[in-house]
């Protein structure tokens, strides 16, 4: 896809603008997006567009961004535009801290999964029918802290692949608790499916800006090529970010539950979710104190 072409027809050069995402590094698929990033410092959500027969998510960013997470999907752009030289400045100070960055969103990622354990059983107490989708999100940003302590970028198309070719190590072998209570042995074709298009509904209700082209795109990939854990954590993953957008207003979105029964393939037995939460909590703390003491 010519990029700068894409930029001139959307008018987007009065602007920084760089080239994140898959497409700038070694992980990436044929169905993978592009991510034009737009330094406007505009406070938007992510916009969907579809050029030469690609799609593009289009990302509102600031200059003055501080946040770990979103610093880390800024490393190593491919600058587009950038005449003013901000752009440059900014991706040279996320090299200069790259180590801290990445153990910063590490740690944010384990106290969030450590947090939603204890949504999990207080739920699981108070027979709340979200007890097993904050399950799902404390398994998600275990596996978000582990990929970041290894100094990968989250990926949620690349993670599972990416944790298959990690070197052991005492960290990395919490991997195997994300594989076992994240729920990829039950994927099934017939699953997968059922899966999409309850998370397609879940992202056209939450994003409300066609993010479901992009998923429907990459579960055809996956599909094609019988990556079916993959797929399985994908689909797992996008239904994490919309989950936690909505989290504070659950008590008026109980019909929800209805969608996120399929979209996150939950699990009905509360002991097992409740072993799950003990495994996941105790990896948390087991990694902290690594980190810790390193």
């Amino acid at each position: 896809m010519d990029i700068k072409k894409f930029i001139e027809n959307y008018d987007l050069s009065d602007f920084p603008i760089g080239l994140g995402g898959c497409r700038i590094s070694n992980l990436n698929f044929d169905s993978c997006d592009y991510d034009v990033i737009i330094f406007d410092e505009k406070p938007e959500q992510e916009k969907i567009a579809q050029f030469d027969n690609a799609l593009v998510m289009i990302h509102h960013a600031s200059l003055s961004e501080t946040r770990s997470n979103k610093l880390l999907q800024y490393d190593k752009l491919q600058i587009i535009r950038d005449e003013s030289w901000d752009l440059q400045m900014l991706l040279s100070k996320i090299r200069e801290k790259h180590a801290f960055l990445f153990s910063d969103f590490a740690k944010n990622c384990l106290i969030e999964s450590l947090f939603c354990c204890q949504k999990t059983k207080e739920s699981i107490q108070n027979s709340n029918v979200f007890a097993p989708c904050w399950q799902k999100c404390a398994t998600y940003y275990l596996a978000d802290a582990i990929s970041s302590i290894n100094h990968q970028r989250s990926s949620p198309s690349h993670m599972l692949d990416s944790f298959r070719k990690l070197e052991k190590s005492p960290i990395n072998e919490h991997i195997s608790i994300v594989t076992q209570t994240v729920g990829i042995e039950r994927a099934t074709p017939t699953l997968l499916e059922r899966m999409l298009k309850s998370t397609i509904g879940f992202s056209d209700l939450i994003e409300k800006n066609n993010h479901s082209k992009i998923i429907q795109q990459k579960y055809n990939f996956f599909i094609k090529n019988s990556m079916l854990s993959d797929c399985y954590f994908y689909l797992g993953y996008m239904n994490k970010g919309n989950f936690i957008k909505i989290k504070d207003t659950l008590n008026r979105e109980q019909d929800l539950i209805h969608i996120l029964k399929v979209a996150f393939d939950v699990e009905a037995d509360t002991n097992l979710l409740q072993q799950q939460s003990d495994l996941i909590q105790k990896s948390c703390n087991d990694i902290l104190e690594i980190i810790s003491s390193a």
